[in-house]
């Protein structure tokens, strides 16, 4: 029998089915992806470096969706907003990869070169060197809590009898909290930025 004129194993492969996983589990195994690919588990081996390489192919899976071209607007702040807001839609759509992708270091060079290129934006429009990375994981904290949020319950509080303040707070803010309060945070971060700047 000759070779398949398509490859039946390779890394995208690999990653989409280990993100399948994740969304519908929450983890993944090797084994899983195997049986899900209808391959041995030792052949999935032959294309990662195990499980750690196989969180890194979630991470650009999941990162893939970030519009990187955001970071080429201009000023650095409405840069800096359309990239936050690209990438809490890309983990929004897969919230249950970010306990497992906020557990490793980020080595893939199509996901690092979303942060060098931030770096170089907030470097650009004039924010001291000490002030970039602070700025930067501040923005990642606002956007990974803000995806999370958006894959929380509808109702977070489970109001009684003894909460109703929190039970009218809650009526008042309506269904979409997540979204005012991601956009309440985003702007109070943008208006703290500005200060950073000489």
């Amino acid at each position: 029998m000759g070779r398949p004129s398509k490859a039946l194993l390779d890394r995208e492969r690999i990653g989409a089915t280990a993100l399948a996983l994740v969304d519908e589990q929450g983890d993944f195994s090797v084994p899983q992806i195997a049986r899900r690919l209808g391959v041995q588990t030792a052949s999935v081996y032959h294309h990662v470096d195990g499980r750690t390489g196989i969180v890194e192919l979630l991470r650009i899976q999941v990162s893939a969706a970030m519009d990187l071209t955001a970071l080429d607007l201009r000023p650095w702040d409405v840069a800096l907003d359309a990239w936050a807001r690209s990438y809490r839609a890309a983990f929004a759509a897969h919230p249950r990869a970010i306990p497992l992708l906020t557990l490793s270091q980020v080595a893939a060079p199509e996901v690092l070169v979303h942060y060098e290129r931030t770096v170089a934006l907030l470097r650009e429009a004039g924010f001291p060197l000490p002030a970039v990375m602070p700025l930067l994981t501040a923005v990642e904290n606002l956007v990974l809590g803000s995806a999370l949020d958006l894959a929380a319950p509808a109702t977070v509080w489970d109001t009684d009898a003894d909460t109703p303040l929190l039970a009218e707070a809650m009526d008042a803010a309506g269904p979409s909290r997540a979204d005012t309060a991601f956009e309440l945070a985003l702007a109070a971060l943008l208006t703290q930025a500005r200060t950073l700047l000489p």
